[in-house]
């Protein structure tokens, strides 16, 4: 295991209906017409300017309601075989960060509003980027053991396995 030791601190809190991760939304996509808030700090919120010209930005945040437990195999929501934690969306993770990629609502001074959110409530914002298709779209793109459908992960919930 690497030595080096990082610290991040929250810039924001993002808020959602889902007041723990078990039955919400397994990705952003299954969560579209969920709303939620992201609530800045103050000393950050001037960070906030020029990001309603985006539709789209990517949420950053650590995975505070997951549990302490890392393992490196884990059953991911969409499959029955345990695979590498690297090669799942899995929240439980050596370092417990998330994203989420949602759509801008709207922007004010110290909050963003956004839909597509698949985040527990009370969740310590790490970063805000705003997403650009021509940076984050590679052109040809694998899969891997991931071959759910569409909708399969538009109806998937979270259970108890990451809690």
């Amino acid at each position: 295991m690497p030595e080096d030791t990082f610290s991040y601190e929250s810039i924001g809190v993002i808020r959602t209906p889902f007041e723990s991760p078990e039955g919400m939304p397994i990705q952003p996509i299954g969560g579209d017409s969920v709303t939620g808030t992201v609530e800045i700090e103050a000393s950050y919120a001037d960070g906030l300017a020029d990001l309603a010209e985006f539709s789209h930005c990517i949420l950053l945040y650590h995975f505070h309601a997951s549990g302490d437990d890392a393992p490196l195999r884990v059953e991911p929501f969409l499959d029955d075989e345990r695979r590498g934690v690297f090669s799942t969306r899995a929240p439980q993770r050596p370092n417990s960060i998330g994203l989420s990629v949602v759509a801008i609502e709207s922007v004010t001074e110290q909050e963003l509003t956004v839909s597509g959110i698949d985040v527990v409530d009370g969740t310590p914002l790490l970063d805000i980027k705003p997403f650009v298709p021509e940076f984050d779209i590679p052109s040809e793109v694998q899969t891997g053991w991931l071959d759910a459908s569409e909708s399969t992960i538009r109806s998937e919930q979270a259970d108890k396995r990451f809690l």
